[in-house]
């Protein structure tokens, strides 16, 4: 059975200050903009763009007629060239937007000795390089509640840039309360580590208008498989409390079995939805969970 208590201020003082440390990103952000940029590259050929038919103004191709279709959508100049029929294919110019939120709270900072990156940066990085990429591929992007949508090639340094002064998000667990467009996605990227009604609450809301969703579970390894034996000491970032463990072992199987339901939870608000659930472990590379991302992104708006 573990026992809690409140940290006196004299204990917390050390672990807000590493706290403070892990979560002020200003210094790391120029390192963080080089690794998603490495990670984008590595996807650039995921996706191909939003070049395809549909209603826009700019000419895209000419097709054979299909028996069937309105005869006013034959291109009487170009058929006139040989024995077929053909149409004139306009691309398509509507540009959805990406929404992006990423989770910078006290238990995002966390990293243990078997993680390549603490969950912040590798958050970080992944909404970075997706939103690299998903810019290359003509889409807009932006952070949700924070930044309008925009498709600059400079997305990444604007968005790094707002995280930066953004020193209300390190104490928000879950997004804003924003409501983007009918047709538009957003990303999700957290541990999602707070009670499930809370998380239900949010996708709901921000799902309400019709928009379509991924969430992205950061976790560090030691989260999951909880290693620990004999007694052990838990501290607890955002609340400041501290758990004595008498048998760490045996605790540890509850607490797999509690991760595990929790898990299911998540897959079910998402499910609820008709979104999407990606795990990501901080000791795999980045590139797994955005690749992952960028093919459900995809999916999602009929391009490949």
């Amino acid at each position: 059975m573990a026992a809690t208590q409140v940290l006196p201020a004299s204990a917390r003082a050390p672990g807000r200050r590493e706290t403070e440390h892990a979560l002020s990103l200003a210094e790391r952000m120029p390192r963080l903009i080089l690794e998603s940029r490495r990670v984008s590259t590595t996807l650039a050929h995921g996706l191909h763009g939003r070049r395809r038919a549909g209603p826009g103004e700019s000419f895209w191709q000419f097709r054979p007629f299909v028996a069937g279709e309105a005869a006013a959508r034959i291109d009487w100049r170009r058929s006139a060239r040989d024995d077929r029929l053909y149409v004139r294919e306009r691309e398509w110019e509507a540009v959805h937007n990406i929404w992006f939120w990423i989770d910078r709270s006290a238990s995002m900072g966390f990293a243990s000795r078997l993680a390549q990156a603490s969950k912040v940066e590798r958050a970080l990085v992944l909404g970075f390089a997706l939103a690299d990429v998903l810019v290359e591929g003509g889409e807009r992007t932006g952070l949700l509640g924070l930044t309008r949508a925009t498709a600059s090639r400079k997305v990444v340094e604007t968005m790094a840039q707002v995280l930066v002064e953004d020193r209300a998000g390190l104490d928000r667990d879950g997004p804003p309360r924003a409501v983007p467009g009918r047709f538009d996605e957003v990303v999700l990227v957290s541990d999602f580590l707070s009670p499930l009604p809370e998380v239900k609450a949010a996708v709901d809301h921000i799902a309400g208008g019709g928009t379509r969703g991924h969430l992205v579970v950061v976790v560090d390894p030691v989260e999951e498989s909880f290693p620990f034996t004999g007694q052990a000491v838990l501290h607890d970032l955002e609340s400041d409390r501290i758990a004595h463990i008498g048998d760490a072992g045996a605790w540890g199987e509850a607490y797999r079995t509690r991760i595990a339901e929790h898990r299911a939870g998540l897959a079910e608000i998402a499910r609820g939805q008709g979104w999407t659930v990606t795990t990501h472990r901080t000791d795999r590379p980045a590139s797994e969970a955005a690749l992952r991302l960028l093919t459900l992104v995809a999916a999602s708006r009929g391009t490949g």
